[in-house]
C-alpha cells in the first residue's frame, strides 16, 4: 500500500456528454474503486477478486463486475481471462511529462537533422512492433474509439498527401499512448517529432501517391482490425508490414 496521496478526479467527471450508461449506484462504486486503486495499487498490479471486494465495498459481484467495466472503458484497470483484473491507471501527470520531457530535455531539431533514413529505420523497426504488442493488451475501448475515428479521417483522403501524412502521425501517436508506459511514450515521441521536422515531412509526402495512400490505408485499417479484436501477433505482422513499406518509401524516395 502506498504513502496517503491526493486522489485524482475520476475521468468520467468531465465528459458527461460521453460516458456510457450506467446505474448511478454502479457509477458510485466505480468512484469508491477508482480511488482505491489511485491511492493503494501501483500500475500492472492485480487488484481483489470481485467477490472480496463486493464485500469490502458492501455490494453485489454484479454490482463490482459493472463498476470495473466502467473503469475499464476509461482505461483504469484492463481485464484478463481466467487471470484477474489489472491496474492500467497511470496518473495525468506522468503521462503529461513523459510527453513533455523530449522537448524539455532533448534538442529534437538537431536529431533531426543528423537522422539519416535508415537510422529511422532501425528505430522503427525495433520500437514499433513492440508498442503495438503492448497497446494490444492495453488499449482502453476510449482508445479504440480515437483510433477508429482517427481511421475514419484517414480513409476519406484520396490524394492529400499532407493530411494523411499528418493523421497516420497521430494514429501511430495514439498507439503509443495506448502502450500505458510513460516512458515508452516519451521514447516515441522524440520518434514523432522527427517525423514532423520540415524536411522529414517534406520527404514524406513526396512519396504519397493516391495509390500509395490507398495501399496506406488498407494497412492501416487491418492494423486496427487486429488491434481491436487483440490479435496480439496480427498485430504485430500487419505493423512490421507498415514499416517495410515506410522505409522503401524513404528509402527510394526521389
Amino acid at each position: 500500500m502506498s504513502d496517503t496521496v491526493s486522489i485524482p478526479q475520476p475521468p468520467w467527471e468531465g465528459d458527461a456528454l460521453n460516458q456510457p450508461f450506467v446505474k448511478e449506484k454502479v457509477k458510485a462504486t466505480a468512484a469508491k474503486l477508482f480511488a482505491k486503486i489511485a491511492s493503494e495499487y501501483s500500475y500492472g498490479t492485480r487488484i481483489e477478486a470481485e467477490r472480496e471486494l463486493a464485500g469490502e465495498l458492501n455490494v453485489t459481484r454484479t454490482t463490482i463486475r459493472q463498476a470495473l467495466e466502467f473503469l475499464e472503458s476509461y482505461g483504469i484497470v484492463a481485464r484478463r481471462p481466467n487471470s484477474g483484473t489489472f491496474v492500467t491507471f497511470r496518473r495525468t501527470a506522468a503521462a503529461q511529462d513523459a510527453r513533455s520531457a523530449v522537448t524539455h530535455l532533448l534538442d529534437v531539431s538537431t536529431i533531426a537533422e543528423t537522422a539519416s533514413p535508415f537510422e529511422m529505420s532501425v528505430i522503427c523497426s525495433i520500437l514499433e512492433p513492440e508498442m503495438v504488442r503492448l497497446a494490444t493488451l492495453n488499449l482502453s475501448a476510449r482508445e479504440l474509439a480515437v483510433l477508429r475515428k482517427l481511421l475514419e479521417e484517414i480513409e476519406g483522403i484520396v490524394a492529400d498527401a499532407e493530411r494523411f501524412a499528418h493523421l497516420e502521425k497521430q494514429f501511430l501517436m495514439t498507439i503509443a499512448e495506448g502502450t500505458h508506459i510513460p516512458l515508452f511514450v516519451t521514447m516515441y515521441g522524440i520518434v514523432n517529432e522527427v517525423r514532423r521536422q520540415p524536411h522529414w515531412c517534406a520527404t514524406r509526402i513526396q512519396t504519397l501517391s493516391p495509390e500509395r495512400i490507398l495501399e496506406g490505408q488498407k494497412k492501416l485499417r487491418s492494423l486496427y482490425k487486429a488491434l481491436a479484436s487483440r490479435d496480439i501477433e496480427g498485430a504485430v505482422e500487419f505493423m512490421k508490414l507498415l514499416i517495410a513499406s515506410t522505409q522503401e518509401d524513404m528509402i527510394y524516395s526521389p
